[in-house]
C-alpha cells in the first residue's frame, strides 16, 4: 500500500475519532458512574415531592404547591430534570458529565421561554462522592452572579427505588432547604418546562 494512501487513511480515521469523541460518555469514577446509572434509570418518569427541611422565609413560595420533578431528557452526557412548583415551570436541573466529574446547573426560564437574569448557576463535584450522594459546591460563575450563594452546596441523594432528595445548604447563613421525592409512586407527566420543546 503506498505511503500516501496510508497517511490518507490515518488522517480520515483521526478525523472520524475527533467527530465521535464528543458523542461518547466521559469516564467517571465508579461512584459517580453508579450514581449516573441510578439517575438515568428514572428517565421518562415523574415523581411528587414534599419539603422536608426549610429554614428561609424565601422558601414560602413552595408552601402548599404541588412539587413534581420529571426526569425528562437523558443523553450520554446530560440529564435534564424539570422541577415544577404548582403551575410554575421555570426551573430545570441540568446534570452533565465533565472531564473531571459531574456538574449541576439551574436553568431558569420565563413563561415566554426566555432566560431569567438569574440562571445557569450551580457547580461541579470536587470528589467522587458515592453511588447515592453527590455534592455540588457553588462555582465562580455562581459566586459572581449571586454573591450570597458563594458558599452554597447543592446535593442530590438517592435511596434506590425509594426516594430522591434535592438539598441546598448555605453555610454562611445557616440556610437549609430539602425536597424529597417519592420514587415508589410515579405521577402523571407534567407539561414541558418553559423554554424547552
Amino acid at each position: 500500500m503506498p505511503a500516501t494512501h496510508s497517511a490518507y487513511v490515518a488522517m480520515r480515521l483521526l478525523a472520524l475519532l475527533a467527530f465521535l469523541a464528543p458523542l461518547t460518555s466521559t469516564a467517571l469514577p465508579p461512584e459517580q458512574e453508579a450514581f449516573w446509572r441510578e439517575l438515568r434509570a428514572l428517565c421518562g418518569k415523574s415523581f411528587a415531592g414534599q419539603i422536608t427541611e426549610s429554614t428561609s422565609a424565601t422558601d414560602a413560595q413552595f408552601k402548599g404547591q404541588a412539587l413534581v420533578m420529571h426526569v425528562r431528557a437523558c443523553s450520554e452526557n446530560e440529564i435534564k430534570i424539570p422541577f415544577h412548583v404548582g403551575d410554575n415551570r421555570s426551573r430545570t436541573w441540568v446534570i452533565t458529565r465533565t472531564a473531571s466529574g459531574l456538574r449541576l446547573k439551574h436553568d431558569h426560564r420565563h413563561a415566554d421561554g426566555t432566560a431569567d437574569k438569574v440562571t445557569q448557576y450551580g457547580g461541579d463535584t470536587t470528589n467522587a462522592g458515592s453511588a447515592i450522594l453527590q455534592d455540588f459546591p457553588a462555582d465562580a460563575f455562581t459566586a459572581q452572579l449571586i454573591p450570597a450563594a458563594k458558599t452554597n452546596v447543592w446535593s442530590f441523594s438517592i435511596g434506590p427505588g425509594k426516594t430522591l432528595n434535592y438539598r441546598l445548604v448555605r453555610a454562611a447563613e445557616g440556610r437549609r432547604f430539602r425536597v424529597e421525592f417519592d420514587l415508589t409512586q410515579p405521577v402523571k407527566t407534567p407539561p414541558a418546562p418553559w423554554g424547552h420543546p
